[in-house]
């Protein structure tokens, strides 16, 4: 009788392409992905992250306004623009504003959220996180491919430092369940470097880096070191842009629940679900020969209740 977890790898694989009606993306989304592109200086990235988290208001602030918002000069705004591509600051503020309308029509109503107490709105905001993550698994190619190179990685490292400790434990549990030689690094410094420069002379080609908020200076130290020593990084995180995301290869940003004093990670989660399930549809044999003998070994010592 196969377990649950061996049912669900055979039976819920992700399928490449569009199956359902194409929903657009999430606003910041469409806002990471305007100004991913470009190599933005450290002033130019704080005119992006202001513009994703403030997108509603923003959109149709002077480029005065914008500028001492933010706290820079108003040419630093000109030149963000022709930075991501447009004209000048009134085509960027055109393109912002129909992204922000878009927003205000499908955004629910400011009574409703008046309406609910702290715990409920750090729920609705969790909610929010899920539904701009799910318009981004609209197209699964990039977890597919990420999901088949994490997989032929061996050893596979999962980097998680301070806060992402948390994340990057239950990643590299899940994972060992399906991969031969995953290994876990939880400690920065020259601990980190060590386990990096071994990865990678045992024939590692990747890295599953996580950095949450607040980021963390000794993880952007690993990930250029693992980068440095010819590993490729595969960043989870809730920022598309900044120092660490730069030095990526490959970033699933998604946002983190930040009602509360301590950030939740609904949606961080799900990604590490959605990679650890593009794992095992990867090499669906080796997976089903480990999950079997997974299981006869926690049935011969007794691993869990039986429920």
């Amino acid at each position: 009788m196969p377990s649950p977890q061996q049912a669900r790898a055979s039976a819920s694989a992700i399928t490449s392409g569009r199956t359902a009606p194409e929903a657009a993306a999430a606003p910041a989304s469409q806002l990471r992905a305007l100004f991913d592109g470009p190599h933005l200086s450290p002033g130019q990235r704080r005119i992006a992250q202001y513009l994703i988290e403030n997108i509603a208001e923003a959109a149709f602030l002077s480029i005065t306004e914008l500028a001492d918002r933010v706290g820079v000069s108003q040419p630093s705004v000109t030149r963000f623009a022709a930075a991501v591509g447009f004209s000048g600051y009134p085509a960027l503020r055109e393109k912002l504003q129909s992204i922000a309308l878009r927003t205000l029509a499908s955004g629910p109503g400011a009574a409703e959220e008046d309406r609910a107490n702290e715990l409920q709105a750090a729920v609705d905001a969790e909610i929010e996180n899920l539904e701009n993550l799910r318009r981004d698994f609209a197209d699964p190619d990039l977890v597919i491919d990420i999901g088949r190179k994490l997989s032929r990685s061996t050893p596979l490292t999962v980097l998680g430092l301070r806060i992402s400790v948390s994340l990057a434990e239950y990643f590299a549990y899940a994972a060992r369940r399906v991969h031969p030689d995953v290994r876990l690094v939880t400690l920065g410094g020259s601990v980190a470097y060590d386990a990096l420069l071994q990865s990678r002379e045992a024939g590692g080609t990747w890295v599953l880096a996580f950095s949450m908020p607040r980021h963390a200076h000794e993880t952007l130290t690993a990930v250029q070191v693992a980068r440095s020593a010819g590993l490729k990084v595969a960043l989870i995180t809730d920022l598309a842009l900044g120092p660490v995301a730069d030095e990526a290869d490959v970033v699933f940003a998604t946002g983190t629940g930040s009602r509360l004093v301590f950030d939740s990670y609904a949606a961080p989660g799900v990604v590490c679900a959605a990679l650890l399930q593009a794992m095992t549809d990867a090499d669906p044999e080796r997976t089903q020969a480990r999950l079997e003998e997974y299981e006869q070994i926690a049935d011969q010592h007794q691993f869990f209740l039986r429920d």
